[in-house]
Protein backbone atom coordinates (compact mmCIF):
# COMPACT_ATOMS: atom_id res chain seq x y z
CA UNK A 1 0.00 0.00 0.00
CA UNK A 2 1.08 3.91 -0.97
CA UNK A 3 -0.13 6.79 0.96
CA UNK A 4 1.30 10.26 1.00
CA UNK A 5 2.38 12.87 3.05
CA UNK A 6 0.29 16.23 3.51
CA UNK A 7 1.76 19.65 4.13
CA UNK A 8 1.48 19.24 7.67
CA UNK A 9 3.63 16.54 7.84
CA UNK A 10 1.40 14.04 8.67
CA UNK A 11 0.76 10.49 7.11
CA UNK A 12 -2.64 8.69 6.69
CA UNK A 13 -1.81 4.74 7.98
CA UNK A 14 -4.95 2.76 5.65
CA UNK A 15 -8.05 1.48 7.70
CA UNK A 16 -6.98 -1.98 7.11
CA UNK A 17 -3.31 -1.74 8.39
CA UNK A 18 -4.56 -0.03 11.37
CA UNK A 19 -7.06 -2.16 12.20
CA UNK A 20 -4.86 -5.57 11.60
CA UNK A 21 -2.00 -3.72 13.98
CA UNK A 22 -4.64 -2.63 16.65
CA UNK A 23 -4.52 1.34 16.07
CA UNK A 24 -7.00 3.47 17.20
CA UNK A 25 -7.09 7.73 17.41
CA UNK A 26 -5.09 8.15 20.26
CA UNK A 27 -2.53 5.51 20.23
CA UNK A 28 1.07 6.51 21.00
CA UNK A 29 3.67 5.47 18.58
CA UNK A 30 7.76 4.90 18.60
CA UNK A 31 9.12 6.12 15.38
CA UNK A 32 12.75 4.96 15.19
CA UNK A 33 15.04 5.16 11.85
CA UNK A 34 15.93 1.69 10.60
CA UNK A 35 18.14 0.38 7.33
CA UNK A 36 15.89 0.66 5.15
CA UNK A 37 13.19 3.86 6.39
CA UNK A 38 11.33 4.54 9.42
CA UNK A 39 9.79 1.90 11.41
CA UNK A 40 6.66 2.58 13.89
CA UNK A 41 5.79 0.87 17.04
CA UNK A 42 2.65 1.16 19.10
CA UNK A 43 4.17 1.97 22.71
CA UNK A 44 2.39 -0.23 25.27
CA UNK A 45 3.21 -0.57 28.82
CA UNK A 46 5.21 -3.77 29.80
CA UNK A 47 4.01 -6.38 31.48
CA UNK A 48 5.30 -7.28 35.23
CA UNK A 49 6.33 -10.58 36.51
CA UNK A 50 4.71 -12.72 38.82
CA UNK A 51 6.13 -15.80 40.17
CA UNK A 52 2.97 -18.10 39.82
CA UNK A 53 4.19 -21.12 41.93
CA UNK A 54 7.89 -21.91 40.56
CA UNK A 55 7.23 -19.80 37.01
CA UNK A 56 7.62 -16.64 35.92
CA UNK A 57 4.26 -15.14 34.33
CA UNK A 58 3.73 -11.63 32.74
CA UNK A 59 0.57 -9.99 33.52
CA UNK A 60 -0.45 -6.72 31.71
CA UNK A 61 0.10 -3.62 33.59
CA UNK A 62 -2.80 -1.46 31.36
CA UNK A 63 -5.96 -1.59 32.55
CA UNK A 64 -8.38 -3.81 30.37
CA UNK A 65 -10.31 -0.87 28.80
CA UNK A 66 -7.01 0.40 27.35
CA UNK A 67 -5.81 -2.87 25.98
CA UNK A 68 -5.86 -3.24 22.14
CA UNK A 69 -8.02 -6.43 20.67
CA UNK A 70 -5.90 -8.80 18.70
CA UNK A 71 -7.25 -11.77 17.01
CA UNK A 72 -3.70 -13.98 16.89
CA UNK A 73 -5.22 -16.67 15.25
CA UNK A 74 -6.72 -14.31 12.71
CA UNK A 75 -3.29 -12.88 12.33
CA UNK A 76 -1.90 -16.32 11.62
CA UNK A 77 -4.02 -17.59 9.16
CA UNK A 78 -3.57 -14.55 7.27
CA UNK A 79 -0.05 -15.05 7.41
CA UNK A 80 -0.01 -18.35 6.45
CA UNK A 81 -2.70 -17.84 3.14
CA UNK A 82 0.11 -15.10 1.72
CA UNK A 83 2.38 -18.43 0.88
CA UNK A 84 1.38 -20.81 -1.66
Amino acid sequence: MRTTIDRAGRVVIPAALRERAGLAAGTELEITPDDTGLRLERVAPRPRLVRVGRRLVARPTAPPAKRSLVDVAALIEEERSRWP
